[in-house]
């Protein structure tokens, strides 16, 4: 019975972490972790790189990813573990999703330009490493060429939602996400839900409900930025509904604040029996897909 620790939300130079995918695995065994997940802003690039990592060194790598959906006041991301992430309906919505992002960007280059910003896509596509580009490497490139002093000023001044180089992106629906997360056989989990800017309690029990009626199957009620009281509030909603409590760090390979990878700021260590649920629900729910969509038996 494996006795370490796990970190299921992680991200890699695939999306907006510094470290590459085979990287933060050999990072997390040597800290003492007995597994994590690769959750990446909607892309799986770095789940191969992970797993191929993960069977090298003899570490468990969950091949995962977080997408954004559309929500409001707030915002809503919704983490998938245990993809297949060969599989067809899966590649084809993130690469619809990738080529509206890629048509995003130039936008948000033209409206820094308009600023009086001296800005191209080339330099921020050179601060993403080669991967997928987001606000993030727009705010990197923001502090090295000094127009702000810090990460968060970047985004306060030009690129969060309502500031003037902002450009709204291309987002599922929750449905839609739950729905080829779910075809590609994976377990969906909605990622910290202190983001959702939901009116009390009832207001965010009639969204787990609906979310629950679309597909999902667990709340990332353990996360660093959660109070004790939101955390218990999450452990009753999971229980209430019959969902799987997740957890994980948020880790982007900054030790911001402190947090570090597998334990946040010290307060989490998550057991592995997390993942033996997650494997419990993704084999139930795989076998009853198969059944439904045996024709052979029609």
């Amino acid at each position: 019975m494996p006795m370490g620790y796990v970190d299921l939300h992680l991200h890699t130079t695939a999306s907006d972490g510094v470290l590459s995918p085979s990287e933060i695995v050999r990072y997390a065994k040597a800290k003492g972790l007995q597994a994590i997940a690769i959750t990446d802003h909607d892309t799986i690039e770095g789940c191969e790189e992970g797993l191929s990592e993960g069977e090298k060194i003899g570490f468990e790598v969950i091949p995962g990813i977080e997408i954004s959906a559309e929500h409001s006041p707030g915002s809503m991301h919704i983490l998938g573990f245990f993809l297949d992430i060969h599989h067809p309906l899966l590649n084809e919505r993130l690469a619809y999703l990738q080529k509206a992002r890629a048509e995003r960007n130039p936008k948000i280059i033209a409206k820094l330009n308009q600023l009086g910003i001296e800005m191209t896509y080339e330099e921020v596509l050179k601060a993403s490493g080669g991967g997928q580009v987001g606000r993030p490497h727009f705010a990197n490139v923001l502090l090295e060429k000094k127009y702000v002093r810090s990460f968060q000023e970047a985004f306060d001044r030009f690129l969060k939602k309502g500031a003037p180089a902002y450009v709204d992106k291309l987002r599922f629906t929750s449905k839609e996400a739950l729905h080829f997360i779910n075809e590609a056989k994976g377990v969906a989990a909605l990622a910290h839900p202190n983001t959702l800017g939901m009116n009390g309690y009832s207001e965010l029990e009639k969204l787990i409900l609906k979310l629950v009626e679309e597909g999902l199957k667990g709340i990332e009620v353990y996360y660093p930025e959660h109070s004790a009281a939101e955390v218990a509030q999450y452990k009753t909603l999971a229980e209430r509904y019959g969902l799987l409590s997740t957890g994980g760090t948020d880790y982007h390979g900054i030790e911001k604040n402190g947090l570090d990878i597998g334990v946040g700021r010290g307060e989490m260590k998550l057991p592995y029996s997390i993942i033996e649920n997650l494997k419990a629900v993704r084999n139930r729910f795989s076998s009853a897909y198969a059944e439904d969509n045996d024709f052979s038996r029609r």
